[in-house]
């Protein structure tokens, strides 16, 4: 592997030209593709599920409800001034004209929208107590096919409302087809990355290298899965996590490459030889680091659930394409800047070019823990379990409301209407087997009202032929609650009896119900998911450092860290402490499984970092080098650019809380804490800990899997062990 990227590296340095300039077609060619793209779109889909099958009944019995399923629609939400109602006279006035102008809105189907103030059909939209009032708008149009024009319409109308004293929020469908907008969370992710590397090289040149690599990695990542919208449905969750993702491990990747660059000129003059040693040795890392993310993610397909599957195809994708940047077009960079490249030095800053036996802070950290290893590891458990201890309280669920405005007017409905208007659950039946269908719909609806936690059931409405029904549900408790997924189990529960009487079979969806189904189908999941990724990773760990007892280590101190990121997340999200939450509730459904995935990935990605330089010092045949030295050694080596690289990527997951979407605002803090709890507790404390602790024991590997597992070179030992004389000639010309 080292000498395959020595090559690379080496070829990219010599040919920087031809490399930058297939990069740069490579991205105007995925920026094309963007022109075919579609609007994101999200796909709760959970095949062989459940609700899966009632919508599959209620597309059979009643084909027009997918249309209508599919149309753009608005509830406009208004609230009275406090003390007031919606009743007084300049108030009524002020909502007639806001019905005007909702009238007047291009594709609204213009008399469907009333005043529910003083229309009869309307008086189920005013809350009992007079202060809180909707009004539908419906589109003659899919939302896919709504333009931001018009959302910008709605929101114009709606603020021109709010003049008049009333408070007015937006909520529906309207929204769903629409780009995700890029918030400043990616521009302060790159901002505080380059200050990082700036501090870390102390070169403005060196510093920009990185990001102006990651710039085009991600860039074509995002392009390619944004043209991908013409092929798959694709929720924009996918391109909030690949950006986050690609981002990240992207600067961290090329920092690693320049970082070793920058040392290997300390034994060299020969900067093509330098260049191709750092992707032989750094890059291997890289490589190795990349793919345990890549199988981490790609892991997530064993699911069995579409949203989830793409979501971890393309996070990989943006994975893939950082490892591929790192190793060919940094090094073109390199070969484009020459000796340029740690122009620009700020002489107050330290060059971190000073040798081994320098007193460094990361020599006398390693020291100390080496000193005190036990202590350490008990701090270490203690500390992280009582950080994961929230964890027993978790729970799952899904906002209906993406971003914060359209949570602003979810909650004013359920202040008016109950936590379940805007979940409802939809009861399908099928009558074709039954020779008494009316009835068996009537006492269906009539058992479903007598159940706990019901607000409203409708009466069945039936299809032409009278061989389906339709009822809808409005529970009591909000569509994320433990008591409408109860509810949803025993509407399911009535099945058997309404058969056994009528004839008539029936299922549940709607998107609460699906919800619910994909909870539940997600927490069956975590087990096999996790024994495919942690068994796969731990074979390439084997392979790494061909030794048993690192790759186990390295997995219990996963497991260390994920436990306090779920306690963190349950703490501050769920259970709202500290008050960093406004709207504290239940965990998106499908964070968990993410986390699990993606929390491994970069684990591995800092144990690969971080002991592949301890193996290297042990391997390098010292006899008057003890293991416990070589942990120090390697510890001193790698600190320094291990840490750049776990501030950078915390201030990338970190930048993300800014962002309104409540998907994005949780996964960049649950990664953010998973960073810290990891890069810094786990890799720099328990694992040096440990290591020092093992001492030899650490490296161990029976023979016979010696001779089986294939030597893939991480620490370069080939490259070592030439002469530079043959190891530049293996460059090609």
């Amino acid at each position: 592997m080292a000498t395959f990227l020595y090559r690379v590296g080496g070829f990219a340095y010599r040919r920087r030209l031809l490399v930058i300039g297939l990069w740069v077609g490579l991205l105007l060619a995925a920026l094309a593709g963007t022109t075919l793209a579609q609007p994101f779109q999200k796909d709760f889909s959970l095949p062989g599920s459940a609700s899966q099958q009632a919508s599959d009944l209620m597309d059979q019995k009643f084909p027009a409800q997918r249309d209508i399923d599919e149309m753009a629609q608005a509830k406009v939400v208004l609230k009275a001034p406090d003390g007031a109602t919606l009743d007084r006279p300049e108030t009524v006035a002020a909502v007639d004209r806001l019905v005007g102008e909702l009238r007047g809105l291009p594709h609204v189907q213009g008399q469907a929208v009333v005043n529910p103030l003083t229309s009869p059909a309307g008086a189920m939209s005013v809350s009992k107590d007079r202060t809180i009032a909707y009004l539908d708008v419906n589109y003659d149009q899919k939302f896919v096919d709504v333009s931001k024009d018009q959302i910008d319409a709605l929101e114009s109308v709606m603020a021109g409302a709010r003049d008049g004293g009333l408070t007015v929020e937006g909520t529906g469908t309207l929204y769903n087809g629409q780009t995700p907008q890029q918030g400043p969370s990616e521009a302060i992710g790159f901002a505080v990355a380059l200050v990082v590397m700036v501090i870390a090289f102390a070169s403005v040149v060196a510093a920009t290298l990185p990001i102006i690599t990651a710039l085009f990695g991600v860039g074509i990542s995002i392009a390619l899965i944004t043209g991908a919208t013409s092929l798959v449905d694709m929720d924009s969750s996918a391109l909030m996590l690949s950006s986050m993702l690609g981002i990240a491990v992207s600067i961290d990747y090329s920092l690693f490459i320049v970082s070793r660059y920058r040392n290997e000129l300390r034994v060299t003059d020969d900067r093509a030889h330098a260049t191709g040693r750092a992707v032989g040795t750094a890059g291997s890392s890289v490589v190795f680091a990349g793919l345990t993310v890549v199988i981490a993610l790609v892991g997530l397909t064993v699911v069995g659930i579409p949203m989830i599957s793409v979501m971890g195809l393309t996070a990989a994708l943006a994975v893939v394409m950082a490892v591929l940047a790192a190793v060919t077009l940094l090094p073109a960079f390199l070969g484009l800047f020459g000796h340029r490249t740690f122009a620009g030095r700020i002489n107050r800053l330290r060059q971190g070019d000073e040798p081994d036996t320098a007193p460094t802070n990361g020599l006398r950290w390693a020291e100390l823990i080496a000193a005190h290893p036990i202590p350490a590891i008990i701090a270490v458990v203690l500390a992280l379990g009582v950080i994961a201890l929230p964890t027993t309280k978790l729970q799952l669920g899904m906002d209906v409301a993406a971003t914060g405005d359209q949570k602003n007017a979810v909650k004013l409905l359920d202040q008016g209407f109950g936590e379940g208007l805007t979940g409802p659950l939809i009861v399908v039946a099928d009558g074709a087997g039954s020779s008494a269908a009316p009835a068996g719909y009537k006492a269906l609806a009539d058992q479903i009202r007598a159940l706990p936690d019901v607000q409203m059931v409708t009466p069945p409405q039936l299809n032409p032929d009278g061989t389906g029904a339709l009822i809808s549900v409005i529970p009591a408790s909000g569509p994320s609650s433990p008591q409408t997924q109860a509810l949803v189990d025993s509407i399911r529960g009535l099945e058997q009896g309404i058969t056994d009487a009528t004839g008539v079979t029936f299922g549940v969806t709607g998107q609460t119900a699906i919800l619910s189904d994909l909870s539940e189908s997600m927490t069956e999941a975590l087990v096999p998911y996790l024994a495919l990724v942690v068994g796969l990773a731990f074979l390439v760990l084997t392979l790494v450092f061909r030794s048993l007892l690192v790759p186990l280590t390295a997995t219990l101190g996963f497991v260390l860290s994920i436990g306090a990121t779920f306690g963190a997340t349950v703490a501050v999200f769920q259970e709202g402490w500290f008050g960093l939450v406004s709207d504290p509730g239940p965990i998106i459904s499908f964070l968990p499984i993410f986390l699990i995935g993606i929390v491994f990935g970069l684990a591995m990605d800092y144990q690969v970092f971080l002991v592949t330089r301890m193996r290297e010092k042990f391997v390098t045949g010292d006899t008057d080098r003890t293991a416990t030295e070589a942990v120090i050694t390697g510890f001193q080596r790698s600190a320094r650019v291990v840490t750049c690289a776990a501030i950078i990527m915390i201030s990338v997951f970190a930048a993300f809380i800014l962002s309104p979407d409540s998907v994005a605002k949780s996964m960049g803090f649950a990664l953010a804490v998973a960073v810290v709890f990891d890069a810094f507790v786990v890799r720099m404390v328990f694992i040096p800990a440990v290591m020092s602790l093992l001492g030899e024991r650490a490296w161990y590997l029976p023979r016979w899997l010696d001779r089986l597992l294939p030597d893939v070179d991480v620490e370069g030992d080939k490259l070592r062990s030439a002469d530079d004389t043959d190891a530049r000639e293996q460059v090609p010309a």
